[in-house]
C-alpha cells in the first residue's frame, strides 16, 4: 500500500529542492553591491516615523475577525442552506444540529467583537 505513495513523496521532494535551489539561486548569481540607500526602509517614498515597536490597536484585529467571520459563514453556510432539504432527507436532524453547533461558536465570535467595540465605525 505505501509503495504506491512512493511517486509522490519523490515529486514532493523534487519540488522541495527546486524551490530551494531557485529561491538561493538569487543569492548565488544576482549582483552583492549593498549601499546605505538600498538598505534603507521605504515605505511607499515616504521616511519612515516611529518605530517598528509601537502596539497595533485592537480595532485592526477585530475588523480581521469580523471579516474572517462572515467570509466563513458565506463560505459555509450558504452552500448547506441550498443543500438543507437534501441534507435533511439523509441524515436527518444530523445536519441541522451540526450547523447550529457552528453557528453558536461564530455567534461566540461576533458577541466578542461587539463587546469590544468592533461594530463602532468611528
Amino acid at each position: 500500500m505505501i509503495e504506491s505513495y512512493i511517486p509522490i513523496f519523490f515529486v514532493f521532494g523534487f519540488a522541495a529542492i527546486i524551490a530551494i535551489a531557485l529561491v538561493y539561486s538569487s543569492t548565488l548569481f544576482g549582483p552583492q553591491r549593498p549601499n546605505p540607500e538600498k538598505q534603507s526602509t521605504y515605505e511607499s517614498g515616504v521616511e519612515p516615523v516611529g518605530t517598528t515597536h509601537e502596539r497595533v490597536s485592537i480595532k485592526y484585529y477585530l475588523v480581521a475577525m469580523l471579516f474572517i467571520i462572515f467570509d466563513l459563514e458565506v463560505i459555509f453556510v450558504y452552500p448547506w442552506a441550498v443543500q438543507f432539504k437534501k441534507l435533511f432527507s439523509q441524515i436527518g436532524y444530523t445536519a441541522f444540529w451540526a450547523m447550529f453547533v457552528f453557528l453558536v461558536v461564530f455567534e461566540i465570535g461576533f458577541l466578542y467583537a461587539y463587546k469590544k467595540g468592533g461594530f463602532k465605525w468611528d
